[in-house]
């Protein structure tokens, strides 16, 4: 039968290969929807290969170093991956699936010391419990009514996550498991460093290396959750590494953190790279849109050396220190009509030491102070409404649009988030771009948008009249691409616009 995927490696003689020091197999979770760009980004800046992606996961093969590897952009965290297998087999007996798994996870335990010494190699090796790199202050929260960053959700979540895992450990511990020793389960259940020598493991240990203390993340989703629980399934597997290694059990502040993910789609464990977010930017100090999804766009908008680009809606100006930040040979402009959102862009760009490559105003988006055809690329988040929900500010979209159209050059980009009520708004109002080519229609476009894409002939007749009048107020802008992206609970979509001349010429 075919061998499961995952961090074992082997020769064409089925005899298991040594994983190369520095080199190693990498898995780095995305929001829903930026998979296809985290995917892209290994590709380019890691020279990664092997490289497949799945719903919240982008797996891939890199030699790159760890400076390298914390550039990335469009992810979330980045783990080592140990293994990877098919979905485990959901039973009525719970004990008959623990032992599956704690065999899944602990077979051929020399895998696990090969991760161990390429997380050891990049950690300069050490285990240090600070990682590869120091922990940066977490951004300061925005007001309650703006949207809130995805970076300090995510971090919270998932400090939550952890909290409780350890807790249900905690209590887990106070029970006895059959056929587990009692020194093994007191050390686990204790959540500190053992002070007595831990039991020496059945598998291989490192000469002269100390073992690491460690804590063991799982988390359940689908049909499993509803019979595994994963404080259960940890606990578990918990006392079956510190026997099979001789590991010490630290709860708290572990120098090493297991990664286990259990679904419908496979099974997952991992060691994290970093002990926070990729997502957490130490250049920006108040969090304003989700970074990974202003990268991302930023990312479309096909920004070269010596090109002039623009944010009329800047806010905090998340977008412009993206796109600074990874094209700096570029200049940059963000406008907005809010003092207060100006003070907090400005803030944020002097933190990051950009304040030579963006320059801010105060402006309206529905009269901009520049010229026409004044800017290669036009990049926006357009916040109508609290929370992407749709109001009566929809009226002064086609306002909002013709004015970003007017100062973007012919073949310019324009990258738009918006809302999904704005979202099929749009194809109305850039139809008569659409009739000039069929990039407008294409299937890429088509295939991004999937089951939740809406063409303009679904909505409502009060929808289609103001469609009807005012569908061809930005007749240069040909669709590009829909990329359907989240927002936390929100689903967004990201569209990108490419300004033809009028007659069909770019």
């Amino acid at each position: 039968r075919e061998p499961p995927r995952g961090g074992r490696a082997r020769s064409p003689g089925g005899r298991r290969r040594k994983m190369a020091p520095g080199c190693g197999r990498f898995f780095c979770t995305a929001g829903r929807g930026l998979e296809p760009f985290l995917a892209r980004e290994v590709r380019a800046r890691l020279g990664a290969t092997e490289v497949d992606c799945v719903s919240g996961k982008v797996f891939f093969s890199t030699e790159a170093e760890p400076g390298e590897l914390r550039k990335l952009k469009s992810g979330e965290r980045l783990f080592l991956l140990l293994k990877r297998h098919p979905p485990l087999a959901v039973s009525r007996d719970r004990g008959r699936m623990l032992h599956e798994m704690k065999s899944l996870v602990l077979e051929e335990p020399e895998s696990w010391l090969d991760v161990l010494s390429v997380w050891r190699n990049l950690h300069g090796g050490k285990g240090q419990k600070d990682g590869v790199c120091e922990e940066s202050k977490l951004p300061l929260k925005r007001k309650p009514e703006e949207e809130t960053n995805g970076t300090t959700k995510r971090l919270k979540a998932e400090q939550e996550r952890e909290v409780v895992s350890e807790e249900g450990q905690a209590e887990a511990g106070g029970k006895r498991m059959a056929a587990e020793s009692s020194r093994s389960e007191e050390c686990w259940a204790g959540g500190k460093m053992c002070s007595e020598k831990p039991p020496q493991g059945s598998g291989e240990q490192p000469a002269g290396r100390e073992q690491p203390s460690f804590r063991v993340s799982c988390r359940c989703s689908g049909a499993i959750a509803k019979v595994l629980p994963s404080q259960e399934l940890g606990r578990a597997l918990g006392i079956a590494l510190t026997k099979q290694f001789g590991w010490r059990a630290d709860l708290r502040d572990p120098e090493l953190e297991v990664f286990v993910h259990l679904n419908d789609i496979h099974t997952v464990v991992g060691i994290p790279l970093f002990r926070l977010s990729l997502a957490s930017r130490e250049y920006i100090r108040t969090a304003g849109l989700r970074s990974t999804i202003a990268w991302a766009m930023a990312s479309l908008a096909e920004i070269s050396a010596g090109a002039c680009v623009l944010d009329p809606m800047c806010g905090l100006g998340t977008i412009l220190l993206e796109a600074a930040t990874e094209w700096p040979d570029a200049c940059y402009w963000g406008a907005d009509i809010s003092d207060s959102q100006l003070e907090g862009a400005d803030v944020n760009i002097r933190t990051a030491g950009l304040g030579d490559k963006i320059e801010l105003l105060k402006a309206s988006v529905k009269a901009l102070p520049w010229p026409s055809e004044s800017f290669d690329a036009v990049i926006s988040d357009i916040p109508f409404g609290k929370k992407f929900k749709i109001t009566k500010d929809v009226q002064l979209l086609p306002d909002v649009l013709q004015e970003m159209e007017r100062v973007l050059r012919v073949g310019g980009t324009a990258v738009l988030l918006l809302s999904q009520e704005l979202h099929q708004r749009m194809d109305g109002l850039t139809k008569g771009a659409a009739q000039h080519s069929p990039a407008g229609t294409s299937g890429a476009a088509t295939e991004a948008l999937g089951s939740s894409g809406k063409s303009s002939s679904l909505l409502g007749r009060a929808e289609e009249s103001f469609l009807g009048s005012s569908q061809t107020c930005c007749g240069s802008l040909v669709l590009d691409g829909v990329y359907g992206v989240s927002l936390g609970k929100t689903a967004a979509f990201i569209h990108k616009y490419r300004k033809v001349s009028t007659d069909g010429n770019p």
